[in-house]
């Protein structure tokens, strides 16, 4: 249990890592944003520094941006996932301050292209071991479950007013860049882990009922266990469906390996749930 924790801890400081070279080795030298809070901090540290004045690193107002946030989480979203997410933020800023700012191309298509992906792999295996990267992912979560609307939409309106401010305050040629960053981040994220909020696993397994404990011990949700014949083997099974959010999709793994590791595992997006579905 050390171990495992041990290691998603280290996944999220690495995450926050690529997160911090992805913006002071391409984007920030190059006036194109990243996404959510990370691009929002990027924006206002431009306008302090450009039209204001005053000197303060994308680093520390990414910080200060997701301070409310951070505690909202702590009592909407949850204590374990809201650690995480702060031990994300805290190194994210930490490594922003120490990794100086450095131009490694003039050429601003190489240097929106490279810290989109780099960015992307940096938010990807971060949401893939069940964590986030704070900000905007804990936003949506809560106003997903308000509204029930998918997470996509509320991303969508932040980076469409990042792109907008970039355009205006800075050359339209900075918007379009951004979305090429926002485009290729979004597809290397979709890669590594999803975008979707909710996804749908099924469960083939010899162990329904032991899973079906562990499972419930873990976390809420409504399960159907449905009789099951193997095609080759004439074996009775049981296929398990259930719906889960993106950020339970590691703690079920864990908990399948676990319980029963010969188990055949089926995870497909989910673009929608009606009836009644437990948000939180």
């Amino acid at each position: 249990m050390f171990m495992m924790e041990a290691k998603r801890i280290i996944v999220v400081i690495f995450g926050a890592l690529l997160n911090a070279i992805s913006l002071n080795f391409f984007l920030i030298g190059a006036n194109v944003y990243a996404s959510g809070f990370t691009g929002a901090a990027q924006l206002l540290s431009s306008v302090f520094n450009d039209f204001i004045g005053i000197g303060i690193s994308t680093g520390i107002l990414l910080f200060v941006l997701n301070i409310p946030v951070l505690l909202l989480g702590w009592y909407k979203v949850g204590k374990g996932f809201t650690i995480y997410s702060i031990i994300s933020v805290f190194f994210s800023t930490l490594f922003l301050e120490v990794i100086p700012v450095i131009e490694l191309s003039g050429d601003i298509i190489l240097n929106a292209a490279f810290g989109g992906v780099i960015g992307g792999v940096g938010v990807g295996i971060t949401l893939k071991i069940g964590a986030s990267t704070g900000g905007m992912d804990i936003v949506a979560m809560i106003l997903s479950r308000l509204k029930d609307k998918p997470i996509g939409n509320y991303f969508l309106v932040m980076n469409a007013v990042i792109i907008l401010f970039a355009g205006i305050l800075y050359e339209p040629e900075n918007a379009l860049y951004t979305m090429v960053t926002l485009y290729v981040s979004t597809r290397v994220i979709d890669a590594i882990h999803t975008r979707h909020e909710k996804v749908t696993a099924w469960i083939v397994t010899l162990k329904a009922d032991e899973l079906q404990e562990a499972i419930h011990r873990k976390m809420i949700r409504g399960i159907t266990i449905l009789p099951a014949k193997g095609a080759y083997t004439k074996a009775d099974k049981s296929v398990m469906y259930l719906v889960i959010t993106r950020y339970e999709l590691y703690d079920l793994e864990k908990i399948i390996n676990e319980v029963d590791p010969t188990a055949f595992t089926n995870v497909v997006e989910t673009a929608g749930v009606f009836g009644s579905f437990r948000r939180d």
